[in-house]
């Protein structure tokens, strides 16, 4: 078979210049002059792997690990969320990686959060170890977690549906525009999104918070219902015939969304009714997350972080003494871990009984 130069140009130009291979056939002249047919078999996408060589770390609940990506193929192995794998190289939507015990794989490369990723969300978690976690909650469908409170943030875990997770902030974010949204349309102030910092086991980051049911404690799940429910914490216990029952300290979002809580009630066991009792209630609070709660002997106090009348951050101190809830002071700023002084006194924290006649 002979091709003519022309043709042999062509196809070299199409190679080099566009990263296609073209094959044709060229059939054998038998006369002279007879017109010449170029039948076009396959066009073959050139793309090789790209060397990679970095950690990567598992984001699904599960991940499988594949024994070539071609169409055929078989599974190798199975990773669960966090496992650590060493990228190899990437070929279209495919890594390849060696895995914990030497074996090689590929596997989708989307299901990898890479090590600047993983990093970020390390540091995140460490400084989440400082803060109280504010309720707990599950998701009803699948979701996403983001290492910051936008839709566009690299992902670092993927929850499946009904997977259980804990809430320690909240945020709220102006909502970007749409994709083909014009630059010149802005978006209204009441387009925000609240985001949820949560944590999932090894993992932590942002959630939108449409996509989390809050999980009251079914023992208070009753002082839930018709009230926006949004943090809960143990106080303290009281023995109740051997049984310890816990006193509660809950915050509502009332009438805003502008703050974390407005509104906070403190639950004491009532031995005698066998149910809870209101002991506290404040209302038209401006209140942001994270509520800390500490203890002293066996006194509990919690603090809330506050806007104050003046508009100045502060943070109010309550303490519990048997069942009464005491204002204890304020102290200036979000940042302090520092107590009012003084504070009161072992004989103003509890009732005094009534002196014999």
């Amino acid at each position: 078979m002979r091709v003519r130069p022309i043709f042999l140009l062509l196809l070299a130009v199409a190679v080099a210049g566009t990263g296609y291979y073209s094959c044709v056939y060229v059939p054998r002249h038998h006369k002279p002059g007879e017109p010449v047919f170029v039948l076009p078999s396959y066009i073959l996408t050139f793309n090789p792997i790209q060397p990679v060589h970095e950690p990567g770390y598992v984001l699904p609940e599960k991940l499988d690990v594949w024994n070539t990506p071609a169409i055929i193929r078989s599974v190798l192995a199975e990773l669960k969320s966090g496992d650590q794998v060493y990228v190899l190289g990437r070929f279209r939507q495919w890594a390849r990686v060696r895995l914990a015990d030497g074996r090689i794989g590929w596997v989708e490369d989307g299901g990898l959060v890479d090590a600047a990723t993983n990093a970020a969300d390390d540091r995140l978690l460490n400084e989440m170890s400082a803060i109280p976690r504010q309720a707990s909650g599950f998701v009803s469908d699948t979701a996403n977690i983001h290492i910051e409170p936008s839709r566009v943030s690299p992902l670092v875990a993927q929850l499946a549906r009904n997977q259980r997770l804990e809430i320690y902030g909240r945020r709220l974010v102006e909502r970007a525009p749409e994709p083909h949204q014009p630059d010149e349309v802005s978006v209204p102030k009441s387009a925000r999104d609240a985001w949820y910092l949560v944590r999932v086991g090894s993992r932590a980051g942002w959630i939108l918070g449409r996509l989390v049911n809050l999980d009251v404690p079914p023992a208070i799940a009753a002082y839930a219902r018709e009230v926006n429910m949004v943090a809960w914490f143990v106080l303290d216990t009281v023995d109740d015939d051997g049984r310890q029952m816990p006193q509660y300290l809950v915050a509502d979002r009332v009438g805003t969304q502008e703050f974390d809580f407005s509104h906070i009630r403190v639950l004491t066991w009532w031995k005698r009714k066998q149910t809870y009792a209101i002991a506290y209630v404040e209302s038209n609070l401006q209140g942001l997350f994270p509520i800390l709660v500490t203890h002293e002997g066996s006194t509990p106090y919690f603090l809330l972080r506050l806007f104050g009348d003046e508009g100045n951050n502060v943070q109010k101190v309550y303490g519990l003494f048997d069942i009464i809830v005491h204002v204890v002071g304020t102290v200036e700023g979000w940042e302090s871990d520092a107590m009012p002084e003084p504070l009161p006194s072992h004989a103003r924290r509890t009732r005094r009984k009534p002196a014999a006649r």
